[in-house]
């Protein structure tokens, strides 16, 4: 998810978005990325596919996340900022390129979405309460999954993973207002009444994928523009932990992450509407770029869904200009962890 700007504090503190205007331009500990300059070479283009929202008079923005098809093609999305009564979870129709309101309601900030592969609903962050909302696949049936505190402090869930039994994995960005590395990964029964915390002590967590084999989590960190990797042991816990890649950024920072189906890593940027594609070893293999005549007014790419067993990829991108739906040509097929989180 993308960091909300200063000029934004008034506008969002007006519908209890306040905690997600902690930090988001601190690149400190970025470092050299030696791994990362092989695909900088390698350009995939984006093209515009519609433009979704306008910026919100009542919080300042506009902010798209959380893209993910549902089982007949449609793309759902969510809009962060969008005030009481807007449409929170829009609907897009791809092919006609028009879309409608799934869900809206007076209080939640929705920062990722992505069916249960054990229900079939549709499971949101609310990244300011601390919760994890479900709906019907149509968006009706609105119920709270999870909320309070995990071990003894309340969360901030950015992102989500579901494991093949329909366990959640969540990016909690605990300690981010507080410039602090706080944040943790945590896990969630899928009946949700247990959570663990799986790890901790992280810079501000973002994305959030398992790889393909299941076998272990790709999780960004924000504020240290580094994507670590979780090997599960199996029993519900961590094997080992360290950093994968470090992100050559520049001013952008690291937002969500998807995996395709030869394990490819899409890390999308916060501060520049691109992605940045590595492959499971860290190598650089190509930058997703909105191209430079269109890309006045957006200042993130923050998500992107592909299509299961197909290569065409919609990109979340917002800024001053609106919110934006971009498509390209992944270089592999989607899976289920390039749809949603």
């Amino acid at each position: 998810m993308q960091r909300l700007p200063t000029r934004s504090l008034a506008g969002l503190a007006a519908i209890g978005l306040l905690a997600l205007t902690g930090c988001g331009t601190d690149t400190g500990g970025a470092g050299t990325d030696t791994a990362a300059a092989a695909g900088t070479d390698r350009t995939i283009r984006a093209q515009k596919l519609m433009q979704l929202t306008k910026v919100h008079p009542e919080t300042g923005m506009t902010l798209l996340e959380g893209p993910v098809l549902d089982a007949d093609g449609s793309l759902l999305v969510v809009d962060v900022t969008a005030p009481a009564g807007a449409p929170k979870v829009l609907r897009v129709d791809v092919r006609k390129k028009t879309s409608r309101q799934v869900h809206t309601d007076d209080r939640g900030a929705y920062t990722s979405a992505q069916f249960s592969p054990h229900d079939g609903r549709i499971y949101l962050t609310d990244f300011s309460h601390g919760e994890i909302v479900s709906l019907a696949p149509d968006g009706s049936d609105p119920r709270t999954f999870f909320s309070g505190a995990v071990a003894g402090a309340p969360m901030n869930p950015d992102d989500l993973a579901f494991d093949r039994d329909g366990n959640l994995y969540v990016s909690d960005s605990r300690g981010m207002s507080e410039g602090e590395a706080k944040g943790r990964v945590v896990r969630i029964d899928r009946d949700g009444k247990s959570a663990t915390v799986l790890a901790d002590g992280l810079a501000a967590p973002n994305g959030i994928s398992f790889d393909t084999e299941y076998r272990g989590l790709w999780v960004s960190e924000l504020t240290q523009n580094r994507v670590s990797y979780l090997l599960l042991d199996g029993e519900g816990g961590v094997a080992s932990r360290h950093t994968a890649i470090r992100v050559d950024g520049g001013i952008a920072q690291t937002d969500s992450i998807a995996v395709d189906a030869d394990g490819n890593l899409y890390q999308a940027l916060h501060g520049r509407p691109a992605m940045a594609v590595y492959d499971r070893h860290g190598e650089r293999l190509a930058t997703v770029e909105v191209p430079a005549r269109a890309a006045e007014g957006l200042e993130s790419a923050t998500n992107v869904a592909i299509t299961p067993g197909g290569t065409r990829a919609y990109m979340t991108v917002s800024g001053p200009a609106g919110g934006y739906l971009y498509t390209f040509d992944a270089p592999a097929d989607g899976v289920r962890q390039s749809n949603g989180g």
